[in-house]
């Protein structure tokens, strides 16, 4: 599995009242939890995962996750972009880079699995600077559906998630 990641949660996310007072809340699958750390922000992302046919192991074509492209929301307004990398860039030019670490099956066989990635880049001195690790919750859609007859061939699926950025301390 390759990349994906986002930024601020609307009121029906999974998280509790005490996350966005700085712990996660407990309701998340222990796969993705990230004990001990506080919520930086927690955003909304609308976009497409971007879908290639290639070669499995056994030779046969299946639809890979190749990037995200996403909008960054905060009540409803633009405030940063998600792409390859996986990459979240918000407006104040800070971004962060992460690498899979745990997944989790998403609500339906169409819906991306939700994530914990650990931060292994980081650019900029904005809100994103001190983030350690980035979780992917309540995705819907997203996931490629059906065969893929031709190598190379590409699939955008739309989809939605909910980005949670922790960092350790205050």
């Amino acid at each position: 599995m390759k990349n994906v990641l986002s930024v601020v949660l609307p009121a029906a996310v999974v998280l509790a009242p005490a996350a966005l007072a700085g712990e996660v809340a407990p309701q998340l699958p222990a796969a993705i939890a990230a004990p001990g750390q506080t919520v930086v922000a927690a955003l909304h992302a609308e976009g497409a995962q971007i879908h290639e046919c290639s070669p499995a192991a056994d030779g046969k074509l299946v639809w890979q996750v190749r990037e995200p492209i996403a909008t960054l929301l905060l009540a409803g307004k633009t405030v940063g972009r998600h792409y390859a990398g996986p990459t979240w860039e918000y407006i104040d030019g800070s971004l962060v880079v992460g690498r899979v670490v745990a997944i989790v099956f998403g609500a339906t066989p169409n819906d991306v699995p939700w994530l914990r990635l650990d931060v292994v880049r980081r650019q900029g001195s904005g809100m994103l600077s001190g983030v350690t690790t980035v979780q992917r919750i309540n995705t819907k859609g997203g996931a490629a559906q059906g065969s893929c007859d031709s190598a190379g061939s590409y699939l955008s699926v739309p989809y939605s998630a909910d980005y949670v950025f922790l960092g350790k301390g205050a």
